[in-house]
């Protein structure tokens, strides 16, 4: 993996994204009217198999069952963080050796005809399909309230459902969030072992505090905690995994994340929105995956978003999460010095409009 640039060409770069001049060009745009209320994008780059790949995938959901496709990705859309899924989409393709070898699975709740239209518009060879998300009302009557209101939006929760929504020919399937970009071919990170029995494979965290996942109310009660007994839990981002959706089926994961939503809704036993089911039911029965395809926490944490450094170590893939974004940061001209290796893959025109990342 070639070296991340040099901090000086970051600072470079990040001045002139946010230099004042070009803030104050794309107002006066907007003050003639010429911003569409949706955000809209340009071409990206088409990028070609090597000749080592099997035949390239036909544009359009027939290829999802395709012998050729070498990778299944699983990702949401939505209008409100589609400025991150271009770029994560974008970085995915450049830097794979199999471009066309690659299947998107998108997931989405609305506006499904113009992120059809967007997805195809800015990567017209690409091989995609569209999802509706069939359970959301029925997701939104399980969430409860978090500490952060992006957190509880239904969509959120999708990745607990792929095995339902996905065709039965994608097996395996790496699960994307939004707010990341790949260094790296995602190849390797589809490649992970995953030994029999296990259904999920993520970095883990070992030396996070665990138990700041739960309430109290949770640990006092030996009924609950105990689900952890005879496991080394451990804590693992939900942004990135690599999925056996038919393991998933046959074990009914997607029932017993429910579960314990529907315990939540009568006893408060977590804060933290869709990520305490997840280790409720999959934390010390995971697949390890090398830390450096998810350097996390970019964004901050949940309350302030500021800046935060790489983690010691390789990186493959750099993952915003927390509450700060490198788009929302840069049109505000107050980015952080990491959020200068997001910017090559923004695909936004520039037209002004406001990303609203609460």
């Amino acid at each position: 993996m070639p070296p991340l640039p040099l901090v000086s060409s970051l600072l470079l770069l990040l001045a002139i994204l946010s230099s004042p001049s070009s803030a104050a060009a794309a107002a006066a745009k907007g003050r003639d009217g010429a911003a569409s209320s949706m955000p809209r994008f340009r071409e990206a780059p088409q990028f070609y198999n090597s000749p080592s790949c099997p035949p390239p995938l036909p544009t359009g959901p027939g290829a999802a069952c395709s012998p050729n496709t070498l990778v299944h990705v699983a990702m949401t859309l939505d209008v409100a963080y589609l400025r991150g899924s271009m770029a994560a989409i974008l970085s995915v393709l450049q830097h794979t050796a199999c471009p066309q070898s690659v299947f998107f699975h998108f997931v989405a709740s609305s506006a499904a005809g113009y992120l059809d239209a967007t997805i195809a518009d800015a990567f017209p060879s690409l091989a995609f399909q569209i999802y509706p998300f069939a359970d959301e009302q029925r997701v939104a009557g399980l969430i409860s309230t978090s500490i952060r209101a992006a957190l509880d939006r239904p969509l959120n929760y999708a990745r607990s459902y792929l095995a339902r929504l996905l065709p039965e020919c994608a097996r395996r399937v790496v699960y994307l969030d939004s707010d990341l970009v790949l260094v790296d071919d995602i190849a390797g990170l589809a490649s992970t072992p995953i030994p029999d029995g296990l259904a999920l494979a993520a970095p883990e965290y070992c030396n996070a505090n665990f138990t700041s996942y739960f309430t109290p109310t949770f640990w006092a009660n030996p009924a609950l905690s105990v689900a952890f007994e005879g496991r080394r839990a451990c804590y693992f981002n939900t942004g990135v995994m690599v999925m056996e959706l038919g393991r998933w089926r046959d074990g009914g994961y997607t029932e017993k994340i429910e579960e314990w939503m529907e315990l939540q809704k009568r006893m408060r036993i977590y804060e933290l929105g869709s990520l305490p089911p997840f280790l409720l039911v999959f934390a010390g029965r995971i697949a390890a995956v090398e830390h450096r395809w998810n350097q996390h926490g970019l964004g901050g944490d949940n309350y302030r978003g500021l800046c935060r450094n790489l983690h010691p170590g390789p990186v493959s893939l750099l993952h915003w999460s927390g509450k700060g974004k490198p788009w929302a940061r840069l049109d505000a001209g107050r980015p952080c010095p990491l959020d200068a290796l997001w910017a090559p893959y923004d695909l936004l025109r520039r037209s002004p409009f406001a990303m609203d990342d609460s």
